[in-house]
């Protein structure tokens, strides 16, 4: 099953929690505190694979989810840093946002790309020690790790790439001239799948060719195969144009010619402007006159011509040559640039947005960085809850308590978290 285009979920591994401990030793007094770090959580890495040429893996596993950060331990023991969850992706394979479609990796090396990263791991308590604090009881939790939804879409990487309407003869030309085997038959849309083959043009010369399935009139807009196979074409550094100029099936090879190149325009105004070859097939039973009518109307609109008949194998090898020859002159294929996160500028004055209602007689906090302070402190330590009030102090939050017209004794909630509010 060909699958080239898919939808995933990714979630590097969070940091593990910083460790609270003091140290305990026979013949040692007052150890102090020697909580270990937590691990960094594992990467969501991201590598091109040479042995696999399509995504249907990921048709039945859709959700990747690495490993977490082991905790700090006692005697300042760091925990252990998750190792990578490694991705394998099809040579070729885009790595988009899914919601803005923005592009993280073109994997078309086979450098590995990291695309979410995981969390640091927390400080243990022995990060807190300072001379006026000498028994910290709290410590950090985890860094969350980063997490995505992707998609996954393969444009698949070929120099050339076999363009024309059902049943012009692409996927006899490839058999014949590459190490390729398509399905090859008497009917539209034999060829379902993009079929790659190696063209050899002379010793040590050689080139990537596909066949590139159905394109119809209305294809970049969603009718018959072509449109999902178009992406493919984007790849290609040549075009080599395939149509039926003996008109066989009853279509006339001019419009036919036209339409297509409509197709791939309509689908990538780029694509209009690529390198093309225009190959005439089926000319064993083509006439004189139709082929030198068709050749004149190609060479009128200034593209190379080509006459072969792929059946018997007339013109084929002049042709790869001819094929060989014009690569030498154009770019390498292809890569797409990943798109760049313009640097942010951070408002410091929203580092600690919070909001307080009223509810019942109950003065209630919510803010979304209150949920890593309280896992970070023990609400049954005095000390710890020092720490969490100078906090609030910090955040404004105690100010903006006694604006709204706060009495000692009333009630405050953060998080369910209750305590009477003291002077």
């Amino acid at each position: 099953m060909f699958i080239d285009k898919v939808q995933i979920k990714i979630r590097a591994g969070s940091g593990g929690n910083g460790a609270v401990s003091f140290h305990r030793e026979k013949y040692v007094a007052a150890g102090g505190p020697d909580g270990g770090d937590g691990g960094r959580g594992g990467d969501i890495v991201f590598v091109a694979d040479p042995h696999t040429n399509t995504l249907v893996d990921f048709k039945y596993k859709r959700k990747f989810i690495a490993k977490n950060g082991e905790p700090g331990g006692k005697k300042k023991c760091s925990g252990k840093s998750a190792e990578a969850l490694v991705i394998k992706v099809p040579i070729g394979t885009l790595v988009k946002e899914a919601e803005s479609g923005r592009l993280l990796a073109d994997m078309s090396s086979d450098k590995p790309v990291v695309i979410a990263k995981g969390g640091n791991g927390g400080w243990g308590n022995a990060h807190f020690a300072t001379p006026t604090r000498q028994i910290p009881r709290f410590a950090k939790p985890g860094i969350p790790g980063e997490e995505y939804d992707l998609v996954l879409e393969l444009k698949l990487l070929a120099d050339v790439g076999l363009v024309g309407f059902p049943n012009v003869g692409k996927s006899t030309l490839l058999s014949v001239i590459s190490n390729a085997n398509p399905k090859i038959a008497n009917y539209h849309f034999t060829t379902l799948t993009p079929v790659l083959g190696v063209v050899k043009a002379g010793e040590g010369n050689s080139f990537v060719m596909a066949d590139i399935p159905g394109l119809i009139e209305g294809a970049s807009e969603g009718v018959g195969l072509g449109h999902d196979f178009l992406r493919h074409v984007e790849r290609c550094r040549l075009i080599v144009h395939v149509v039926d100029v003996s008109g066989s099936e009853g279509r006339d090879p001019k419009e036919d010619f036209a339409a297509i190149n409509r197709e791939l325009e309509n689908f990538n105004e780029e694509l209009a402007q690529q390198e093309q070859i225009v190959v005439a097939n089926k000319t064993d039973i083509a006439t004189d006159e139709q082929i030198a009518d068709f050749k004149a109307f190609v060479e009128e609109q200034g593209y190379e011509f080509h006459v072969v008949s792929a059946a018997t194998m007339q013109g084929t090898q002049q042709l790869v040559y001819a094929i060989a020859e014009k690569l030498k002159d154009l770019p390498p294929i292809k890569r797409f640039e990943p798109v760049e996160i313009q640097p942010i500028e951070i408002d410091h004055s929203r580092k600690w947005d919070f909001e307080i209602k009223i509810e019942d007689g109950i003065y209630v906090v919510e803010a979304d960085w209150l949920v890593r302070v309280l896992g970070m402190v023990s609400l049954d330590d005095n000390e710890s809850l020092a720490y969490f009030q100078r906090v609030l102090i910090t955040a404004g939050v105690i100010d903006k308590l006694e604006e709204m017209g706060i009495e000692e004794g009333d009630t405050v909630s953060i998080l369910n978290f209750e305590f009477d509010y003291v002077r």
